[in-house]
Protein backbone atom coordinates (compact mmCIF):
# COMPACT_ATOMS: atom_id res chain seq x y z
CA UNK A 1 0.00 0.00 0.00
CA UNK A 2 1.49 3.04 -0.93
CA UNK A 3 1.73 6.09 1.74
CA UNK A 4 0.15 9.13 0.99
CA UNK A 5 1.84 12.01 0.19
CA UNK A 6 2.09 14.63 2.70
CA UNK A 7 -0.66 17.55 2.94
CA UNK A 8 1.12 20.51 1.57
CA UNK A 9 1.42 23.06 4.26
CA UNK A 10 -1.10 25.90 3.58
CA UNK A 11 1.08 28.62 1.67
CA UNK A 12 1.15 31.89 3.68
CA UNK A 13 -0.23 34.83 2.81
CA UNK A 14 2.78 37.52 1.63
CA UNK A 15 3.26 39.89 4.39
CA UNK A 16 3.19 43.51 3.42
CA UNK A 17 4.90 45.40 5.92
CA UNK A 18 3.18 48.64 6.84
CA UNK A 19 4.78 51.84 6.79
CA UNK A 20 4.53 52.99 10.00
CA UNK A 21 5.36 56.66 11.37
CA UNK A 22 7.43 57.14 14.29
CA UNK A 23 5.57 61.05 14.95
CA UNK A 24 2.66 59.48 16.82
CA UNK A 25 1.43 63.23 17.30
CA UNK A 26 0.37 63.55 13.56
CA UNK A 27 -1.57 59.79 13.29
CA UNK A 28 -5.19 60.21 12.90
CA UNK A 29 -6.47 58.48 15.16
CA UNK A 30 -9.71 56.78 15.19
CA UNK A 31 -12.98 56.61 17.47
CA UNK A 32 -15.84 54.48 17.36
CA UNK A 33 -18.43 57.57 17.77
CA UNK A 34 -19.63 57.69 14.74
CA UNK A 35 -23.87 57.29 14.28
CA UNK A 36 -23.03 53.96 11.68
CA UNK A 37 -20.56 52.81 13.85
CA UNK A 38 -17.63 53.30 11.69
CA UNK A 39 -14.37 55.12 12.90
CA UNK A 40 -14.56 58.61 12.68
CA UNK A 41 -11.29 61.55 12.59
CA UNK A 42 -11.01 61.95 16.41
CA UNK A 43 -9.22 66.18 15.88
CA UNK A 44 -8.82 68.06 19.01
CA UNK A 45 -11.61 67.81 21.68
CA UNK A 46 -14.62 69.81 21.61
CA UNK A 47 -15.84 70.94 25.39
CA UNK A 48 -18.45 73.60 26.12
CA UNK A 49 -16.79 76.07 28.58
CA UNK A 50 -19.24 77.49 31.27
CA UNK A 51 -18.07 80.50 32.96
CA UNK A 52 -15.55 79.48 35.95
CA UNK A 53 -17.34 81.48 38.54
CA UNK A 54 -21.13 81.80 38.27
CA UNK A 55 -21.96 85.18 39.44
CA UNK A 56 -23.97 85.12 42.53
CA UNK A 57 -27.15 86.65 42.83
CA UNK A 58 -27.45 90.46 44.02
CA UNK A 59 -29.01 91.26 47.57
CA UNK A 60 -31.70 92.83 47.01
CA UNK A 61 -34.26 95.53 48.65
CA UNK A 62 -37.58 96.30 48.74
CA UNK A 63 -39.15 99.98 49.37
CA UNK A 64 -40.91 102.68 48.40
CA UNK A 65 -40.60 105.64 45.94
CA UNK A 66 -43.23 108.60 46.49
CA UNK A 67 -43.99 110.73 43.85
CA UNK A 68 -46.80 113.17 42.97
CA UNK A 69 -49.06 111.74 45.48
CA UNK A 70 -48.06 108.28 43.72
CA UNK A 71 -46.09 105.33 45.02
CA UNK A 72 -43.89 102.60 43.26
CA UNK A 73 -42.78 99.60 45.05
CA UNK A 74 -39.26 99.26 44.20
CA UNK A 75 -37.13 96.21 44.14
CA UNK A 76 -33.47 97.31 43.88
CA UNK A 77 -29.59 95.55 44.68
CA UNK A 78 -28.63 97.17 48.10
CA UNK A 79 -24.83 97.56 46.18
CA UNK A 80 -26.50 99.81 43.47
CA UNK A 81 -25.77 103.66 43.76
CA UNK A 82 -28.45 106.53 43.96
CA UNK A 83 -27.24 107.35 40.02
CA UNK A 84 -28.24 104.14 39.08
CA UNK A 85 -31.28 104.17 41.33
CA UNK A 86 -32.41 107.59 39.24
CA UNK A 87 -32.18 106.03 35.92
CA UNK A 88 -34.73 103.43 37.25
CA UNK A 89 -36.77 105.59 38.02
CA UNK A 90 -37.03 107.61 35.11
CA UNK A 91 -37.88 105.08 33.22
CA UNK A 92 -41.28 105.01 36.00
CA UNK A 93 -41.89 108.93 36.32
CA UNK A 94 -40.75 110.38 33.57
CA UNK A 95 -38.26 112.79 35.80
CA UNK A 96 -34.65 112.99 34.21
CA UNK A 97 -32.11 112.11 36.57
CA UNK A 98 -30.58 115.21 36.38
CA UNK A 99 -33.40 116.76 37.36
CA UNK A 100 -34.33 114.18 40.19
CA UNK A 101 -33.97 114.83 44.20
CA UNK A 102 -34.14 112.32 46.38
CA UNK A 103 -34.99 112.17 49.90
CA UNK A 104 -33.80 109.60 52.46
CA UNK A 105 -32.79 110.80 55.59
CA UNK A 106 -31.63 114.13 53.69
CA UNK A 107 -30.69 114.29 50.26
CA UNK A 108 -29.36 111.06 48.97
CA UNK A 109 -26.22 111.97 47.17
CA UNK A 110 -25.52 110.26 43.91
CA UNK A 111 -22.11 107.95 44.62
CA UNK A 112 -24.21 106.45 47.74
CA UNK A 113 -25.10 103.09 47.30
CA UNK A 114 -28.42 102.06 48.90
CA UNK A 115 -26.52 99.95 51.37
CA UNK A 116 -24.20 103.20 52.52
CA UNK A 117 -27.50 105.03 52.66
CA UNK A 118 -28.73 102.18 55.07
CA UNK A 119 -32.39 101.95 53.08
CA UNK A 120 -34.17 99.51 54.77
CA UNK A 121 -37.21 97.03 53.77
CA UNK A 122 -40.74 98.82 53.17
CA UNK A 123 -38.43 101.86 53.81
CA UNK A 124 -40.39 105.22 51.99
CA UNK A 125 -38.05 107.09 49.46
CA UNK A 126 -39.06 110.79 48.63
CA UNK A 127 -38.49 111.98 44.91
CA UNK A 128 -38.61 115.85 43.99
CA UNK A 129 -38.67 116.89 40.58
CA UNK A 130 -41.05 117.49 37.22
CA UNK A 131 -40.95 115.93 34.09
CA UNK A 132 -39.49 118.49 31.12
CA UNK A 133 -43.04 118.41 29.75
CA UNK A 134 -44.32 119.82 33.06
CA UNK A 135 -41.77 122.14 33.29
CA UNK A 136 -42.04 123.37 29.41
CA UNK A 137 -45.88 123.38 30.16
CA UNK A 138 -45.77 125.54 33.14
CA UNK A 139 -43.15 128.05 32.34
CA UNK A 140 -43.53 128.89 28.68
CA UNK A 141 -46.39 131.11 28.84
CA UNK A 142 -45.02 132.83 31.23
CA UNK A 143 -41.10 133.43 30.66
CA UNK A 144 -41.51 136.76 28.44
CA UNK A 145 -43.64 138.51 31.74
CA UNK A 146 -41.23 137.04 34.11
CA UNK A 147 -38.21 138.27 31.93
CA UNK A 148 -39.74 142.13 32.29
CA UNK A 149 -40.14 141.66 35.67
CA UNK A 150 -37.05 140.60 36.49
CA UNK A 151 -35.69 143.53 34.35
CA UNK A 152 -37.67 145.57 36.11
CA UNK A 153 -36.96 144.26 39.52
CA UNK A 154 -33.30 144.69 38.47
CA UNK A 155 -33.60 147.94 37.24
CA UNK A 156 -35.37 149.35 40.46
CA UNK A 157 -32.51 151.61 42.71
CA UNK A 158 -34.76 151.21 46.09
CA UNK A 159 -34.17 148.28 48.45
CA UNK A 160 -36.96 146.00 49.51
CA UNK A 161 -36.16 147.33 53.18
CA UNK A 162 -36.65 150.86 51.97
CA UNK A 163 -39.81 150.47 49.90
CA UNK A 164 -42.91 151.65 51.78
CA UNK A 165 -44.40 147.95 50.91
CA UNK A 166 -42.31 146.61 53.31
CA UNK A 167 -41.29 148.94 55.76
CA UNK A 168 -44.59 149.11 57.64
CA UNK A 169 -44.21 146.01 58.22
CA UNK A 170 -40.57 145.98 59.14
CA UNK A 171 -41.00 149.01 61.49
CA UNK A 172 -42.87 146.84 63.97
CA UNK A 173 -39.40 145.06 64.90
CA UNK A 174 -38.29 141.49 64.84
CA UNK A 175 -41.01 138.85 66.41
CA UNK A 176 -40.11 137.78 69.71
CA UNK A 177 -40.60 134.14 68.78
CA UNK A 178 -38.98 134.49 65.32
CA UNK A 179 -36.47 131.29 64.74
CA UNK A 180 -32.40 132.88 65.22
CA UNK A 181 -30.64 134.14 61.90
CA UNK A 182 -27.19 134.67 61.26
CA UNK A 183 -25.22 135.29 57.64
CA UNK A 184 -24.14 131.43 56.90
CA UNK A 185 -25.81 128.87 54.96
CA UNK A 186 -27.90 125.90 56.63
CA UNK A 187 -29.90 123.09 55.43
CA UNK A 188 -33.49 123.40 55.91
CA UNK A 189 -34.17 122.67 59.42
CA UNK A 190 -36.44 119.39 60.40
CA UNK A 191 -39.16 121.81 61.76
CA UNK A 192 -41.33 124.83 60.35
CA UNK A 193 -39.88 127.79 59.64
CA UNK A 194 -42.45 129.87 62.31
CA UNK A 195 -42.34 133.50 63.57
CA UNK A 196 -42.50 135.35 60.64
CA UNK A 197 -44.77 137.67 59.31
CA UNK A 198 -46.98 138.44 56.39
CA UNK A 199 -47.53 141.34 54.39
CA UNK A 200 -50.61 142.17 56.92
CA UNK A 201 -48.35 141.58 59.54
CA UNK A 202 -49.80 138.40 60.63
CA UNK A 203 -47.44 135.75 61.62
CA UNK A 204 -46.77 133.11 59.25
CA UNK A 205 -44.90 129.52 58.76
CA UNK A 206 -43.74 128.22 56.08
CA UNK A 207 -43.59 124.12 55.81
CA UNK A 208 -41.74 122.18 53.38
CA UNK A 209 -43.66 118.78 52.52
CA UNK A 210 -40.83 117.43 50.07
CA UNK A 211 -42.83 113.99 50.20
CA UNK A 212 -45.79 115.07 48.68
CA UNK A 213 -43.93 118.33 46.64
CA UNK A 214 -45.88 120.78 48.38
CA UNK A 215 -45.12 124.00 50.41
CA UNK A 216 -47.67 124.74 53.06
CA UNK A 217 -48.08 128.37 54.11
CA UNK A 218 -49.51 128.43 57.71
CA UNK A 219 -51.68 131.40 58.93
CA UNK A 220 -53.67 131.83 62.58
CA UNK A 221 -56.68 131.62 60.28
CA UNK A 222 -55.61 128.97 57.03
CA UNK A 223 -53.05 127.02 55.75
CA UNK A 224 -52.29 126.78 51.42
CA UNK A 225 -51.14 124.30 50.45
CA UNK A 226 -48.99 124.93 47.28
CA UNK A 227 -47.50 122.52 45.10
CA UNK A 228 -43.79 123.58 44.53
CA UNK A 229 -43.75 123.60 40.69
CA UNK A 230 -46.66 126.11 41.12
CA UNK A 231 -44.19 128.71 42.90
CA UNK A 232 -42.66 130.74 39.62
CA UNK A 233 -40.11 132.19 40.83
CA UNK A 234 -38.67 133.37 44.76
CA UNK A 235 -36.71 136.87 45.62
CA UNK A 236 -34.85 137.83 48.75
CA UNK A 237 -33.12 140.55 50.15
CA UNK A 238 -31.31 141.28 53.77
CA UNK A 239 -32.78 143.46 55.96
CA UNK A 240 -30.74 146.42 56.45
CA UNK A 241 -29.25 146.87 59.98
CA UNK A 242 -30.13 143.17 60.62
CA UNK A 243 -28.64 141.02 57.43
CA UNK A 244 -29.25 137.48 59.97
CA UNK A 245 -32.93 138.11 58.53
CA UNK A 246 -34.42 138.23 54.83
CA UNK A 247 -37.49 139.60 53.05
CA UNK A 248 -38.76 136.79 50.86
CA UNK A 249 -40.78 136.92 47.83
CA UNK A 250 -42.72 133.97 46.19
CA UNK A 251 -44.01 134.42 42.87
CA UNK A 252 -47.14 132.70 42.71
CA UNK A 253 -48.04 133.72 39.11
CA UNK A 254 -46.88 135.34 36.01
CA UNK A 255 -46.56 139.20 37.63
CA UNK A 256 -45.01 140.91 40.35
CA UNK A 257 -48.33 141.43 41.85
CA UNK A 258 -48.63 137.24 42.66
CA UNK A 259 -45.76 137.17 45.48
CA UNK A 260 -46.25 136.30 48.73
CA UNK A 261 -44.09 138.46 50.66
CA UNK A 262 -42.52 136.74 54.26
CA UNK A 263 -40.65 138.72 56.60
CA UNK A 264 -37.98 138.03 59.10
CA UNK A 265 -36.70 134.89 57.46
CA UNK A 266 -33.33 133.50 58.89
CA UNK A 267 -30.69 134.20 56.19
CA UNK A 268 -28.97 131.24 56.31
CA UNK A 269 -32.21 128.90 55.42
CA UNK A 270 -32.99 131.46 51.89
CA UNK A 271 -30.63 129.55 49.72
CA UNK A 272 -31.59 125.75 51.23
CA UNK A 273 -35.35 127.31 50.31
CA UNK A 274 -34.60 128.71 46.73
CA UNK A 275 -33.31 125.30 46.15
CA UNK A 276 -35.96 123.04 47.58
CA UNK A 277 -39.01 125.37 45.48
CA UNK A 278 -36.82 125.61 42.37
CA UNK A 279 -34.28 123.31 42.29
CA UNK A 280 -31.07 123.86 40.85
CA UNK A 281 -32.60 123.64 37.52
CA UNK A 282 -34.14 127.09 36.21
CA UNK A 283 -35.07 127.63 32.98
CA UNK A 284 -35.23 131.44 33.29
Amino acid sequence: MMAEPPAKEEQEAPVTQVETNSQTDSQTKQTPDAVDGSPQPHTQEETTTLPDVLSEPKETIDFKVMWNKKKYDITFPLDDTVEMLKKHIHSLTGIPPAMQKLMYKGLAQDQKTLRELKVTKGAKMMVVGSTLDDVVAATTVDKEAIKEEEKKEKSQKESFSSQKLHKKILDKGKPDDVMPGHKGKEKLPTVPLSGMLNKSGGKVRLTFKLELDQLWIGTKDRTDKLPLGSIKAVVSEKIEGQEEYSIMGLQLGPTEASRYWVYWVPSQYVEAIKDAILGKWQYF
